[in-house]
């Protein structure tokens, strides 16, 4: 899994946590949508999904978004790997909260 590896260290997905990988380039719409969102769903909040992908996943991008994931895409020579990971588990504290100082 070079690949996703490489793509992986060029986005701000957190390094040290588990990754899953779902490859969805030979599939036709919705399914490429459907199977990534079923998938997170399943997935537990610490791992990182990356999606190998054909073209840009833009209409997962909104659904995302309102689901509270973090995503950041990059092409590589022979994929679009989009790596998405749950936001709120990068927040800081063990319990998905950043930590605050005194004030």
């Amino acid at each position: 899994m070079e690949l996703e590896t490489t793509a992986l260290e060029r986005t701000d997905a957190p390094a040290d946590r588990p990754v899953e990988t779902l490859d969805v380039r030979e599939l036709g719409p919705p399914e490429p949508l459907r199977q990534t969102l079923e998938l997170l769903a399943d997935l537990p909040d610490e791992t990182v999904l990356v999606q190998r992908n054909d073209r840009a996943p833009q209409f997962l991008y909104p659904k995302l978004d309102d689901r509270g994931y973090a995503h950041e895409t990059v092409e590589t020579d022979d994929a679009v790997v989009t790596a998405i990971w749950d936001e709120e588990d990068d927040a800081g504290g063990a319990d998905g909260t950043a930590e605050v100082g005194d004030r």
